[in-house]
């Protein structure tokens, strides 16, 4: 069976890797190119940013080519990547297995997370590596009885130089992504095609066919016996529009709050991001420098990279963006995410401020980066675990699937709901 497979991130390559293993003819079509991280240290950039000259976020794919921001509202900005290797790319590599709302659908995936976590290996940063001021954050959250507990990444430990730069691309291939699974695809016969744009499937009586895609030479029509989109929340949501189709205007994208404190010599960025996490009622809090506020977000122009110090809410977030076919995202922040991020920040303003972290507390760039939603499965659907509205022959394998907003690390459940969707192709 040919099966075409569009995007090139976890649940691209984890769907191509199982049905290349099985015989199938795979061929991956990416819209983006073959990704370089960004090996200049960040303090590169600081006299343009004291200066305010690096401009507003949309600016990044200056430094980074593969990263693509779109505004969903006048308070959020979305962000992913575009690239070979997909979002994975710029991960801080945490494998956690989030499956909230999975059981309300009947959807267990206890053997794809058991499966993936031996496959790819898990391990923790080793305390000795944490930060001084990383250490007082992970006491102080003890001592508030919030739980905190390292959290567990794809990362090979021995080849991490903590430098602190995950998601701008890991310069030493010590962090796991998407392209580890492609090239074991590729060893069993696949394709992988950068540059090549899909616009939308081809439908011929009531079943896919194909996509008509766009390179730099031109238009092409490819043809398959199978056709699956894990373009994310974003991409898989245009390519049905254009198609015909409508994808459900529940788009999610894990809220993403860093709030910024003063710590002389803290030296955040000398450790990898995220070494710790706590995880509340939709949330988590965690230990992370934020690149982009600290690029591109004014309130946080007037303290050093060596001086910021800066703690994470990822926060699950109302399911209620629309994605057009043109890209555009309309997705409002309600009243309720409103509160609850409050809510959460006066939390972390405490913990920073028992673990020595001086004010004034500034809130960084509201974004989002973990897409889902779009085409949701529902009860009836595990069984196939394909969504009903799809016709034959036409497949989603992303975090498209993934009903709920998660406030967590998503790479290990997009990988296995792909892992799932591959084998119930096969």
């Amino acid at each position: 069976m040919r099966v075409i497979v569009v995007g090139s991130g976890v649940g691209v390559a984890t769907a191509a890797r199982e049905l290349a293993r099985n015989g199938h003819q795979v061929i991956v079509l990416e819209a983006g190119a073959r990704f370089k991280p960004f090996t200049r240290r960040v303090s590169w950039t600081e006299p343009l940013r004291r200066a305010g000259l690096l401009g507003k976020e949309s600016n990044v794919s200056r430094f980074m080519p593969a990263y693509r921001t779109v505004r969903a509202d006048d308070e959020l900005t979305l962000v992913r990547s575009v690239a070979v290797g997909g979002c994975s790319l710029v991960t801080c590599g945490n494998l956690v297995r989030a499956e909230e709302g999975l059981a309300d659908i009947g959807l267990d995936l206890s053997p794809e997370f058991e499966e993936l976590e031996r496959l790819i290996g898990t391990s923790a940063v080793p305390e000795e590596r944490w930060r001084p001021l990383t250490r007082e954050m992970f006491k102080a959250a003890r001592e508030m009885g919030l739980e905190p507990m390292p959290t567990p990444k794809a990362v090979d430990m021995e080849r991490c130089i903590s430098c602190g730069l995950c998601e701008v691309g890991c310069p030493t291939g010590a962090r796991w992504d998407a392209r580890r699974f492609l090239g074991e695809a590729v060893k069993e016969g696949c394709i992988v095609r950068a540059g090549s744009f899909v616009r939308k499937v081809l439908i011929e009586n009531g079943k896919a066919v194909g996509v008509e895609m766009s390179r730099a030479e031109g238009s092409e029509a490819i043809r398959a016996d199978a056709v699956v989109l894990a373009a994310g929340g974003i991409g898989t949501a245009q390519i049905l529009r254009a198609t015909g189709m409508e994808p459900s205007d529940t788009l999610w994208a894990d809220l993403v709050l860093t709030v910024g404190g003063t710590a002389q010599g803290s030296r955040q960025l000398e450790e990898p991001p995220m070494a710790w996490y706590a995880q509340q009622d939709g949330y988590i809090i965690s230990p992370y420098l934020d690149v982009l506020s600290h690029w591109f977000h004014r309130p946080w122009r007037k303290v050093s990279l060596n001086d910021r110090a800066g703690v994470m809410i990822k926060l699950a977030e109302a399911a209620n963006g629309t994605v057009l076919e043109d890209g555009t995202v309309r997705k409002p922040l309600i009243d309720e995410d409103r509160s609850r991020l409050e809510r959460a920040g006066k939390e972390v303003r405490a913990l920073m401020e028992r673990a020595g972290v001086q004010g004034p507390y500034v809130d960084g760039m509201l974004h989002g980066g973990h897409l889902g939603g779009t085409v949701p499965l529902r009860k009836g659907d595990v069984e196939s675990m394909r969504p009903a509205m799809l016709p034959d022959g036409l497949w989603v394998a992303d975090l498209s699937l993934l009903p709920r907003s998660q406030g967590l690390p998503t790479m290990l459940t997009a990988a296995a709901l792909s892992l799932r969707v591959a084998r119930r192709i096969a």
